[in-house]
């Protein structure tokens, strides 16, 4: 399998944000891409704090849509496995500007799989894992280098914990991890912060079927897949 590490920088976290830059590196050859689009809807405020991507920066770009840029991603797609770090995010982003990704390998899922931390953001665990990479952060081609580093390190995990001996085995447990929800241990949000859902479970049930309830209401695309499954492992 060949791969395709990437990212996006958006304008916004909302749903129907679109992409204001992309990045990825093609394991294979090693080729990288990195550009910058002129985005249908104003990019946010609170996006720009994050990626410093401003309106005037992207005023001469191109729009993603209809692009090179567009076409020879959507060409490599046929043949080679997105990963990403919480892919569902960015799946949706560019299924915004008519990219659809189906199979695809997510660091995020499968570091709440293998590792033990208080969080699983791709910087956080950059340094927790003492990753040997120099890219920047908040900036797409800097958090690809991040990416693929990271992607090593849980590559090395997979084949150890499953004592595994080729690459096919490994990409394909890689791809059944993503698609398997992860069982939460502690809460971390909320009045119950730092409390496991064991705790709460047997103290106050109540809150774990208004919980369940409340995610549950949400559409599809918005749930919290870890989030329901803890919860209704916890409330059987």
């Amino acid at each position: 399998m060949q791969l395709i590490y990437f990212d996006t920088e958006t304008t916004g976290l909302e749903k129907d944000a679109r992409l204001v830059q992309l990045a990825y590196k093609i394991s294979k050859t090693g080729k990288t891409v990195n550009e910058y689009f002129k985005p249908p809807i104003p990019i946010s405020y609170g996006a720009m704090a994050v990626h410093h991507i401003t309106e005037k920066m992207v005023e001469e770009k191109p729009t993603f849509q209809g692009s090179t840029a567009q076409s020879e991603l959507i060409s490599l797609l046929a043949d080679h496995i997105p990963v990403a770090h919480n892919a569902t995010f960015d799946i949706q982003i560019l299924k915004n500007d008519y990219v659809l990704i189906d199979k695809h390998i997510d660091t995020l899922r499968l570091a709440r799989h293998l590792v033990t931390s208080e969080q699983y953001t791709l910087q956080y665990l950059r340094y927790f894992l003492n990753l040997d990479t120099d890219g920047m952060s908040h900036d797409a081609h800097g958090d690809v280098m991040v990416l693929e580093a990271l992607f090593s390190h849980l590559f090395t995990l997979v084949q150890e914990k499953f004592a595994l001996t080729n690459d096919d085995e490994i990409l394909a447990k890689m791809l059944e991890l993503t698609q398997t929800p992860v069982l939460l241990k502690t809460f971390s949000f909320g009045k119950y912060f730092g409390k496991t859902f064991a705790e709460v479970s047997l103290s106050d049930r109540g809150y774990l079927e208004w919980l369940h309830g409340s995610e549950s209401k949400k559409d599809k695309a918005e749930q919290n897949e870890d989030m329901l499954h803890t919860l209704s492992y916890y409330l059987k």
